[in-house]
């Protein structure tokens, strides 16, 4: 099976969307951009929620709905319209089918791929006359810096309660299950002092979360879980005893279980570290530690027999190639979408290297997203 896609025209949408500035938090752009080529292509409607308002973006997230022919149940595509940085002035550079950056930026596949196959689906679906049920594409904002649009999206805009969310490496995989996250901020509290003229007189809170990271399990857990610390940050002088250090790190796991005991784990640590030192040391002044957990993101899982897993499994075997599914180790907006009841599976546009300078793209990859795409609304 092979649908009548206008490469030359995709690859183009492709650059034009690439080379439209659109970090976090500054989409409003592309959005007007996205705005105007749907409209143009017939959109039912076009929708900006009011998302804005807590994401601090300066657009909301856009549901654009396109009827359909047939009477079946709606379905909808998401894409992120905001990338990483380095991310403006972007000048994207073809080779053939192959799609970099001038090396300078990031190329923008991530996610602008998806958004561009979208693009030249609906035009497909309108050119070629197929018959369809009514689409709805789902574009948020913020993604890249904590899933903000999908968090604060107004789901009830959507009328279908299924679909996709195109936004992974590779071509032809699909990811049914991702992690649950949280996100920990740990202040550890010392007390200063100069460090020439009398450090006895100080505790170093460096010192305390050495003691409590050295004493943590960190990396992979188990099959299921990870863990990491990846930031931190604090003191004032080279000579001052420093009395706070800030760590930032998650705890990622498949289990909603082993999220929150690996969670209590280092507090724990933490809590028995200070503890102890009070319990050796005394004095008047005492350390202390903050703790504050925020969960980043819910897990997905998706079952093999759930329909928007069939549907997709269908789609490859009509185009005869093998789908292949997978449980990811990362969050996305598909995390947040599942937990408001709806079922969405990340589809992989054949982005490569993302969030590098290097990253790259095959058109001969969009391409073939671009033919799942159209056998999905086919079956």
């Amino acid at each position: 099976m092979s649908y009548p896609i206008n490469r030359e025209r995709l690859a183009k949408g492709f650059m034009r969307l690439c080379e439209i500035d659109s970090p976090s938090w500054q989409e409003r752009r592309v959005a007007d951009y996205l705005i105007t080529v749907f409209t143009e292509l017939g959109a039912e409607s076009v929708i900006e929620d009011a998302s804005a308002e807590k994401t601090g973006a300066d657009c909301g997230n856009l549901v654009v709905r396109f009827p359909g022919t047939v009477a079946r149940e709606p379905l909808f595509f998401a894409c992120h319209m905001d990338t990483v940085e380095p991310g403006c002035g972007v000048e994207v550079l073809r080779t053939g089918d192959i799609f970099t950056s001038s090396g300078n930026t990031i190329l923008g596949g991530d996610d602008k791929s998806g958004i561009a196959a979208l693009i030249e689906m609906i035009q497909v679906l309108q050119e070629s006359g197929m018959e369809h049920g009514p689409v709805e594409i789902l574009l948020t904002t913020c993604e890249e810096v904590g899933l903000l649009g999908a968090k604060h999206l107004d789901h009830s805009l959507l009328q279908a309660k299924c679909g996709y969310a195109l936004d992974s490496t590779g071509i032809d995989k699909v990811i049914v299950g991702a992690p649950a996250a949280n996100r920990l901020k740990i202040e550890v509290h010392g007390i200063a002092a100069h460090a020439g003229l009398n450090p006895e007189q100080g505790v170093s809170a460096f010192c305390l979360a050495a003691r409590a990271i050295a004493d943590l399990r960190l990396g992979r857990l188990d099959e299921q879980s990870t863990a990491n610390f990846g930031l931190i940050h604090g003191g004032v002088a080279t000579n001052i005893v420093p009395d706070l250090i800030t760590i930032e790190g998650e705890v990622r796991s498949h289990s909603a279980k082993k999220l929150d005991d690996y969670t209590k784990e280092i507090e724990a640590t933490f809590r028995n570290v200070v503890r102890n030192w009070v319990a050796q040391v005394g004095g008047v002044k005492q350390p202390s530690v903050d703790i504050s957990v925020q969960m980043e993101y819910p897990a997905m899982h998706l079952e093999a027999d759930d329909p928007v897993v069939a549907r997709v499994r269908q789609a490859g075997d009509l185009l005869e190639r093998e789908i292949i599914f997978q449980v990811a180790g990362g969050g996305s907006d598909a995390n947040v979408f599942n937990s408001y009841g709806l079922k969405t599976a990340i589809v992989a546009t054949g982005m490569d290297k993302v969030h590098t300078t290097d990253e790259c793209l095959d058109l001969r990859d969009l391409s073939s997203l671009t033919e799942l795409l159209l056998a999905i609304t086919q079956v």
